[in-house]
């Protein structure tokens, strides 16, 4: 079959490999969408992920697509279903999965390969994190399940909740689904970002109020201005830099809340006013991925139509092409989801 390898730091062939053969417990699926996401898109430039892939390796993590083999035991699919596997399954033995953090597990098992023409689904994640497609729902919508999941986990974990103020930093594909679920809780959500056309997305999603960085713009004060002098409830931030996790914490109000949701490069470290943070009482938290409870959810969410790859995948191209989409997407970083048809 033809895979994307990565082989290192922007290092990616696109090359004939085995068809992964499968054992016991697991499913060969034909990829029929595969989504880009930032955490591809800083892998392909590092060249590796300390916990998810070490190269050289197929990768890729977002897909949906049609069982072609299913392996001994497996009772619960058939060749011809179409499915959504999630990119990993908790061991819910361990010392953190018995306490309800099956994000943190001891032993996560990740799945990378999903920019291939097929994948092999292991065992775990097939018994705890795959799940059948409705025939109305196509491919490409039901692989936005494993982001939009960690954006589920990320809204419970901050307690959103109805007539909140929501300020959402970074309107890429998280960002916008932030603002998109924020809205369905019932939140007035004010969205920052640094292109017009993000903006304009943030808005037709639902975002109340929009906001433009750059070029010296005050966003606190303006956050401020907009909600009585206060400052938002909720702050979630979701682009991945020091200056944007300290811009975070400027804009809530007394007692609000902090989500520090982007992940930062490692080794990196922010700066906080101790003051600000003890009598204001802010209380920041940080996200990390899902659990299948979420990715349960999440489809939930996509089967009701709250979120459609139209407002988040921008359009497709064959892996043929994955190289150029990645070099592209890094010099734009924010843009929407591309989707690969192998």
């Amino acid at each position: 079959m033809m895979a994307a390898v990565l082989y290192g730091k922007e290092d990616l062939r696109v090359e004939a490999v085995e068809v992964p053969s499968i054992g016991r417990g697991e499913l060969l699926v034909r990829v029929k969408a595969a989504l880009t996401c930032g955490t591809d898109v800083k892998v392909f430039l590092r060249g590796y992920h300390a916990r998810m892939i070490v190269p050289p390796a197929v990768f890729g993590h977002e897909l949906a697509g049609d069982v072609v083999a299913v392996g001994e035991g497996v009772r619960e699919f058939r060749v011809g279903q179409r499915v959504v596997a999630a990119n990993s399954a908790p061991c819910q033995n361990c010392y953190y999965c018995l306490r309800g953090n099956e994000n943190l597990c001891e032993d996560l098992l990740f799945n990378n390969g999903a920019y291939a023409e097929y994948i092999r689904i292991p065992a775990r994640i097939v018994c705890k994190n795959t799940y059948p497609i409705p025939d109305h729902i196509g491919y490409t919508d039901a692989a936005l399940a494993e982001p939009l999941a960690c954006v589920l986990r990320g809204l419970e974990e901050t307690g959103v909740q109805s007539g909140d103020t929501v300020a959402v930093i970074g309107l890429g594909p998280i960002g916008l689904m932030f603002v998109r679920l924020a809205k369905v809780h019932g939140a007035r959500v004010i969205a920052v970002g640094r292109r017009s056309q993000q903006l304009e997305r943030a808005q037709r999603l639902g975002a109340d109020e929009v906001l433009l960085t750059g070029g010296g713009f005050d966003v606190p004060r303006a956050v401020r201005a907009l909600t009585a002098g206060r400052g938002a409830d909720i702050a979630i931030e979701a682009v991945g830099t020091p200056a944007t996790w300290e811009l975070a914490v400027q804009l809530v109000r007394r007692g609000g809340r902090v989500n520090f949701f982007g992940g930062c490069p490692s080794d990196t470290r922010i700066q906080l006013d101790t003051a600000l943070l003890h009598y204001s009482e802010i209380r920041c938290l940080a996200s990390f991925h899902h659990t299948p409870a979420h990715v349960r959810r999440a489809l939930e969410v996509i089967y009701a139509g709250y979120i459609t790859a139209r407002d988040f995948v921008k359009g497709e191209e064959p892996l043929a092409n994955l190289l150029e989409v990645m070099q592209y997407l890094t010099s734009h970083n924010g843009h929407l989801k591309t989707a690969i048809i192998p």
